[in-house]
């Protein structure tokens, strides 16, 4: 497969194969964003947060963009082309790009970030399993890479559009170091690292030299606010231009100011509570079925999220590629599922932790209703909430949760592999609990064939599955929900929120 061109759509700016003189017109106005997670370092390989990829996506580029209609477009590279039985991938990379510190762009910078990816500094964060497909990275020339497969990875070209494998540069990281990186990133996005307060903001300015066209605004300012109702208030007093974080109760306050609107749209994001598959009532898949059947998500849908998701059998939203629309969930039936327990020996009473993330206002009010639906089965339910960086960094990949345990996917990719495999398969970072060797042999099967139909069959069959098993209680898809100062233009609707502001302006 050979990939040389591409179409002028939305974001027609961010792909222009020429570089754009500088004008006037990049310099108009400021745009603050409001985030829900400071991530701390501004190293891609640090994180897998979507919050994070919504700002490395204006200061990084990778080899594939992926643009708002979720299509895969050229980036850093022009065209890739895959040789040797698929088991070489020869990319051809732009001329002419230089980092926003002026090194220029070229094959040594994307060996070194390959090379660091998949090395000893990758391997602290979580991005390096996306990417353990590659064996190395040669240099063909000033232009031109090879990367070596050692397996089949046949979702890899989508990932290389994500955030966990955008170029940095050698030089700059070599002399400054790690540590001085992460808080003063250099890529070679439309943007410019400024300015970073830890727990407060990042700001960025447009960089006039982008090699798809300076963009239209000025800067950009994002702001870490993680209660939705203070980001709601900062945008109601124009202190901030969009809202990442908008609480369903607030949804028609917005829509009544005439200054604002909110978009809701179906996103890649799914709401679930996990189990603790290894140890406890919570081992038995009997008992976990029991749970499931004890919640009514269709009345949580429609009632905490006045009708802004959708019902789901697995993990996935119906963007992702495996998602089978004849797989239904578990039906609500409170009756079979106390029958289920009592046949299982769990006794009235029984006490189960649900361990959530604090902030979030809806999930909370999601957690009270489960914990009501299974205190009816004879269940009783503590709620037990979390700051939301010692969840992700310590709680959940240590197997520190309670029985049940909240967990919401960004499933960045669009493809059920990366969520699938990330949460199911023995031993990865986001799975604490489940050792299934027959899953693992399916996980494995599908990334080992590029045939599009033999993937498909079998990311069905791990969805069903894993549904049969009942590995989590799944929730449902959460629209992709923001609300934004009218004041803003030219933004087209994005499904994962990961922005290129590229022709945005402000009035």
């Amino acid at each position: 497969m050979k990939l040389t061109g591409y179409r002028n759509l939305l974001f027609a700016a961010a792909l222009s194969l020429l570089p754009i003189a500088t004008t006037s017109a990049h310099a108009a106005g400021t745009l603050t964003v409001a985030l829900e997670i400071d991530d701390g370092s501004w190293d891609p390989i640090d994180t897998f947060t979507l919050t994070w990829g919504r700002i490395g996506s204006n200061l990084y580029d990778g080899l594939v963009l992926r643009g708002p209609d979720l299509k895969l477009y050229p980036g850093l590279a022009t065209s890739w082309q895959f040789l040797d039985d698929n088991k070489r991938i020869r990319f051809t990379l732009r001329k002419g790009v230089k980092f926003h510190d002026g090194e220029d762009f070229n094959a040594a910078a994307v060996k070194f970030t390959f090379d660091r990816l998949l090395g000893p500094e990758g391997a602290k964060g979580p991005q390096q399993a996306n990417y353990t497909s590659i064996g190395s990275v040669n240099v063909v020339d000033d232009y031109t890479v090879d990367f070596i497969l050692k397996n089949p990875d046949p979702v890899l070209i989508t990932k290389l559009a994500g955030y966990g494998a955008m170029i940095v540069p050698p030089k700059y990281i070599q002399e400054k170091g790690d540590t001085y990186f992460n808080l003063h990133p250099v890529g070679t996005g439309p943007f410019k690292f400024v300015d970073y307060k830890p727990k407060v903001s990042l700001t960025l300015e447009a960089n006039p030299d982008y090699w798809g066209g300076a963009p239209k605004l000025g800067g950009l300012v994002y702001r870490f606010i993680p209660e939705a109702a203070t980001q709601v208030s900062e945008l109601q007093s124009g202190g901030i231009d969009i809202a990442t974080l908008v609480p369903i109760s607030l949804i028609d306050t917005i829509k009544s100011d005439p200054k604002l609107e909110v978009e809701s749209i179906t996103g890649p994001d799914v709401v679930m509570l996990r189990f603790n598959s290894a140890d406890g009532i919570t081992k038995d898949p009997a008992v976990r079925k029991a749970m499931i059947e004890a919640i009514d998500r269709d009345a949580i849908i429609e009632q905490i999220l006045q009708g802004n998701g959708k019902p789901i059998a697995s993990l996935q939203s119906s963007l992702s590629f495996g998602y089978d629309p004849n797989l239904k969930p578990l039906p609500f039936d409170p009756a079979a599922a106390k029958a289920a327990l009592d046949k299982a020996g769990v006794k009235p009473g029984t006490n189960v932790e649900l361990s959530f993330i604090g902030t979030n206002a809806t999930f909370r009010e999601v957690a009270q209703t489960v914990a009501a639906y299974l205190q009816a089965v004879g269940i009783n339910v503590s709620l037990k909430s979390y700051e939301s960086n010692v969840y992700y960094t310590d709680l959940v990949p240590h197997g520190k949760t309670g029985p049940l345990y909240q967990y919401q996917w960004g499933g960045w990719t669009f493809d059920f592999d990366n969520t699938a495999y990330l949460l199911y398969h023995s031993g990865q970072f986001w799975n604490p609990y489940i050792k299934d060797a027959k899953l693992d042999q399916m996980l494995e099967a599908q990334r080992a064939t590029y045939n599009v139909d033999e993937r498909k069959k079998i990311l069905n069959q791990i969805a069903d599955y894993t549904a049969d098993q009942a590995y989590e209680i799944p929730l449902y898809n959460s629209n992709t929900l923001y609300a934004i100062n009218k004041r803003v233009h030219n933004l087209p609707p994005t499904p994962d929120i990961r922005f290129r502001f590229l022709d945005t302006t402000v009035e």
